[in-house]
């Protein structure tokens, strides 16, 4: 029986999630049903495209799971020692191992293409359009306020600025908030995500990447 799981996992890690396949629609206006699944055979996590394809990851010795949660094209799980992450189009797992005197976080926020969670030194990113993990390292005292996703688009607010998360474009695109700016709500669509200040609104669009502001009360219509 063992030998007979080893050759299907090493056929897992030869023949991963098909290179052939695409990526689900791009168009940010087509709402993506569930593409992936995550399953776990003895030391070691594989996922299943909806296409038939599949690729594993081999647990280490001793590391056990607290977590794991699928949405649309993106899939994820948190060990006790790093956060994986994968993409329907992804030819591998994505790993961030926690360093040192780093606490993981307890869950993740998940959206159709993109995935954040917060540790206690960073914020971490899964960008599923190019199956990538991207990163922020919290600055001295630095602390997180919320975290939100839509289905294209996440935002990570701490007391300094805003970290804003598109599957298009790539990375995370920060924004200064002011000092003793407060932030009053955060309201996610599925391809823009509004930040309601005291003092502004301010508009991150996953198309472009870009954050766009305006600032309050808005003036008076004559």
């Amino acid at each position: 029986m063992w030998r007979l799981l080893r050759v299907v996992l090493i056929l897992l890690v030869v023949f991963p999630l098909r290179a052939g396949s695409q990526m689900p629609p791009v168009d940010p206006r087509v709402p993506l049903d569930q593409l992936l699944e995550i399953v776990f055979e003895q030391d070691a996590v594989i996922a299943f495209d909806a296409e038939g394809g599949s690729i594993a990851q081999k647990l280490e010795i001793g590391e056990s799971v607290h977590w794991h949660e699928t949405q649309g094209a993106v899939g994820v799980v948190l060990t006790d020692r790093r956060l994986l992450a994968v993409a329907a189009n992804s030819g591998s797992w994505q790993e961030a191992r926690y360093g040192r005197g780093e606490s993981g976080p307890g869950h993740v926020l998940l959206g159709d293409r993109v995935a954040i969670a917060a540790t206690s030194e960073r914020a971490v990113g899964f960008d599923g359009g190019s199956g990538n993990l991207v990163e922020y390292r919290f600055g001295p005292k630095e602390s997180v306020l919320a975290t939100r996703t839509g289905a294209n688009v996440g935002v990570v607010a701490t007391d300094r600025k805003l970290l804003g998360l598109s599957p298009f474009v790539g990375g995370f695109f920060t924004t200064a908030l002011f000092v003793r700016e407060r932030i009053e709500k955060i309201s996610p669509s599925p391809n823009l995500m509004t930040v309601t200040t005291d003092r502004r609104f301010l508009v991150f669009r996953s198309d472009t990447g870009v954050w766009t502001e305006l600032n309050r009360p808005l003036p008076a219509r004559s």
